[in-house]
């Protein structure tokens, strides 16, 4: 039997009007399922809250992040007291100072039916159910993680089941946000006089006062916080990634882009910021202000945040030479720290805690920030990690770091992070130089080694890499360590030639391959690793040894051509992207030569999504929401209201970096990017299901061309690429994004209703059976739209075309139009000449 006690314990009813609630037995035979709630919670940290009827009270998880109807997101969520059956009807605002204060909607309720003995599902720490709500349905999972020593939490992961209610496209966090109760926002409930304490009928007793919620004067509940929680560390040894030849695989592993910088640990404390390296030197005064001032900024009183520095170069990716010309130079304003865990948070150690929840409190911490180019969160990733090394070194990255999802932080090097490297590259101790043959006063080349069994060993020499300024700064810091005697044993050490040195510093080495004889070959000096002792250098070993790729390493043909000039150089421009036709790389680049001039205003200055398929439509293929590493410098950035890092494109060279990037579809928000919370159009995606005529389909578009004209709107015609039409709406941008998505929903349900055999504005596939499926959720904020004139991820490379009304006269096909003979006839007559210049806004209709 369930019992409220720990509920009871947490709450001060003179304060709250909370119910006390009493547990209610319920027979054997009623204990299959009953009610769910998803309670909305804006407390310290907005998360959203899980609660499952079962044996008179409500199972409850604190869902960090909110559910996601994407398989591939698995949400942590943490198992909490239980809560009674009369909180699931709870909406209004927790006082200040009790437990949980803050604003609560009923984001989501309905059903919930067990797949098998909850009870037994709870024991073992796994639950399978379905849910039948308002937002949420379909079969999802609670799992249960291993615990950890000392773990104080019990975390789960909330996953959906890939079925017909599973969506990729759209976060249903974002697209409804409200209350299904009182259609309220948590804003507005939190905004409301009436509503600082319980809407129910509870009152205080009588005679009691309530206790005082306020600190004592002066002291914040910040402050208070640190003082009644865990001080805040000197330093914290950092975790190290063990060298792998591949990346893990399995639902347990997460990746992250393996940055080329200085790892750094950020202390935070009443405003004042130390960055220390990873021995916990104090390197605050080498790295200028930016970064400081950013981190300073951060909405809290102590943190500790692991994250590295890195220089950008021109195609946005992190470079150790660049940063170790920008630090010799004393050109440190535009350094970036990219965050990438949090230890401790306002008097919280973090570190016991799984690194998913780390993540997710370092990333709501990042975003309750004002925006800042110098500090930023290192995103994650869970497509498989062979993939990802794929794609990583396809963009001239460094490789990945592959974290356990539920590992704790454990200082040193261990199994809990791996790193997997596309070229090979490490450090070495630099036992020597050889002087230039042209003038004893340059340096020639620099001779290496590494601790192997307590002794140094020869790893050969390095002569390139070095610029005539870098190599004579470092032969004066060599010159300074001047030894008498070699640092090696044996032959290695009675070589002639050679100024022997010291062997206190640290050189960064790419290379391409050991020799038999235990020397490096093709090597390349990078810059000085001043982060890392000379002794702990030693030859990094992969645990498994990396099989041969069997790739040529013949030259890539030159780019052919285009109609259109543009800075970007692809690689591999003979890359088949639709192998089915031998279309490439350089092909798609002169197809979209070909129409840029129609192309461009409706892409140009638009937040952007990518479909990106490296290897081609018929390999991996993965969907990129935000900007990360690797991208070009023609593709921009913006931060929206909420922190997320939008891409967009300004001009032709921004669309040939997607080519590079093996972009096969591009979608786009209906909002340009300088007025991104006022849309300038409503798109319906007419989806037909399987058997479904096309004359049926074409009929649809005429239908749904016609009832706009009723209300007032033109409207605009074009093809999908793929199964259907999309008909677009243009407007005067003076509405918001609810307003407009709850026009197109209405719209779309009326159709349903006036014919329900042909048309369902319901999204499952057992709804859309012999009918057309009319898409009204492209609308939603974040919600994207294939762009007019994107090619499709489709055999025959078909593509997203405009074209006039009149063309369905003709029995146009929604694929009709392929890249290939465009390139060589050029696209249909322009159709859409009016499209940015319409007649009425959304308001007044």
């Amino acid at each position: 039997m369930a019992n409220l006690d720990l509920y009871r314990a947490k709450r001060d009813f003179s304060r709250t009007r909370e119910p006390k609630g009493a547990a209610k037995r319920r027979s054997r035979a009623e204990q299959a399922g009953g009610v769910f709630v998803i309670h909305k919670h804006a407390a310290r940290r907005l998360h959203y809250d899980l609660r499952l009827e079962h044996d008179g009270v409500l199972w409850s998880w604190a869902v960090t992040r909110g559910p996601s109807l994407d398989p591939a997101e698995k949400r942590l969520a943490v198992h909490v007291e239980d809560h009674p059956l009369e909180y699931g009807g709870f909406e209004g605002t927790i006082p200040e100072g009790e437990y949980g204060a803050g604003s609560v909607i009923i984001w989501d309720e309905g059903k919930w039916l067990p797949e098998s003995d909850p009870v037994r599902g709870m024991e073992k720490g796994h639950l399978a159910f379905t849910l039948e709500g308002h937002k949420l349905g379909g079969r999802w999972h609670l799992v249960r993680l291993k615990p950890r020593r000392g773990e104080k939490r019990d975390n789960w992961l909330l996953i959906k089941v890939d079925d017909d209610f599973a969506r990729d496209d759209e976060d249903i966090l974002e697209a409804a946000p409200d209350s299904v109760n009182s259609g309220r926002s948590v804003a507005e409930v939190g905004e409301d006089p009436a509503g600082d304490v319980w809407s129910t009928d509870e009152k205080p007793a009588k005679g009691r006062k309530p206790k005082s919620a306020k600190p004592k004067t002066g002291e914040s509940s910040t402050v208070r916080a640190k003082a009644e929680g865990e001080e805040l560390p000197r330093f914290v040894e950092p975790c190290l990634a063990i060298l792998q030849d591949k990346p893990p695989s399995g639902d347990n592993w997460l990746h992250e882009v393996k940055f080329d910088g200085y790892r750094l640990q950020a202390r935070i404390s009443g405003g004042k910021v130390k960055l220390l390296t990873r021995t916990g030197l104090d390197w605050s005064e080498r790295f200028g202000a930016p970064i400081a001032s950013a981190l300073a900024a951060l909405p809290c009183e102590t943190a500790l945040i692991d994250g590295e520095l890195v220089a950008l170069g021109e195609n946005g990716i992190s470079s150790f030479s660049a940063l170790q010309a920008a630090l010799s130079e004393g050109e440190t304003a535009d350094l970036v720290f990219y965050a990438f865990d949090l230890l401790h948070l306002d008097g919280e150690d973090l570190r016991a805690e799984p690194l998913l929840a780390r993540k997710e409190r370092l990333e709501e911490l990042l975003q309750a920030a004002k925006p800042d180019a110098a500090l930023r969160y290192s995103e994650h990733f869970v497509e498989p990690g062979q993939t990802m090394l794929r794609h990583a070194c396809r963009m001239g990255l460094e490789g990945v770091i592959s974290k356990r999802v539920d590992a704790p932080y454990r200082s040193g090097r261990g199994r809990d992070w791996i790193k997997s490297k596309c070229t090979q590259r490490q450090e070495f101790v630099i036992a020597g130089y050889v002087p230039s043959k042209a003038s004893r006063n340059q340096l020639g080349s620099l001779v290496l080694g590494y601790h192997e069994g307590g002794e140094l060993k020869p790893a050969g020499r390095v002569g390139t890499g070095f610029t005539r300024k870098s190599a004579a700064d470092l032969k004066r810091r060599l010159d300074a360590l001047a030894a008498e005697a070699a640092p090696f044993e044996g032959a290695a050490g009675r070589e002639r030639g050679i100024v022997w040195v010291k062997p206190e510093l640290v050189a960064e080495i790419a290379f391409g391959s050991w020799t038999a004889s235990k020397t490096l070959r093709h090597s390349a000096f990078l810059g000085l690793r001043e982060d890392k002792p000379a002794d702990e250098v030693i030859e990094e070993k992969p645990t498994k040894a990396a099989a041969s790729r069997g790739r040529s390493a013949a030259k890539p043909a030159p780019p052919r051509a285009s109609r259109r000039e543009t800075t970007v150089t692809l690689s591999n421009p003979d890359k088949p992207l639709w192998p089915d036709i031998g279309f490439t790389k350089q092909n798609l680049l002169d197809y979209y030569a070909s129409v840029w001039e129609r192309m461009a205003a409706f892409v140009v200055e638009r937040p952007l999504s990518l479909l990106r398929a490296p290897d081609g439509v018929g390999g991996q293929v993965f969907f990129q929401k935000h900007a990360g590493a690797g991208l070009h410098k023609s593709v921009a950035r913006m931060k929206d209201k909420d922190g997320e890092e939008l891409l967009f494109i300004r001009d032709f060279d921004g669309l040939a970096a997607l080519v590079q990037l093996g972009t096969v579809e591009i979608h786009l928000w209906g909002a340009k990017a300088d007025a991104v919370e006022t849309p300038d159009q409503v798109i319906f995606d007419l989806d037909p299901d399987k058997g479904v005529p096309i004359e049926r389909v074409r009929d649809a578009a005429l239908t749904v061309r016609n009832r706009l004209d009723e209300l007032g709107f033109e409207s605009f015609l074009k093809t999908s690429g793929g199964k259907g039409f999309h008909v677009v709406m243009p407007l005067k941008p003076k509405s918001g994004w609810d307003e407009i998505k709850t026009f197109a929903r209405d719209f779309a349900k009326a159709m349903e209703q006036a014919e329900p055999k042909l048309y369902t504005a319901t999204l499952s596939k057992q709804a859309r059976r012999g009918r057309i499926f009319v898409d009204y959720l492209r609308n939603g904020r974040g919600a994207t739209a294939i762009a007019p004139f994107s090619t499709r991820a489709r055999p025959g490379a078909a593509v997203a075309m405009p074209v006039a009304w009149e063309m369905l006269e003709k029995e146009l096909a929604p694929d009709a139009f392929k890249a290939s003979t465009i390139i060589e006839n050029g696209p249909p007559e322009d159709a859409w000449t009016g499209f940015f210049s319409p007649k009425r806004a959304l308001k007044g209709r």
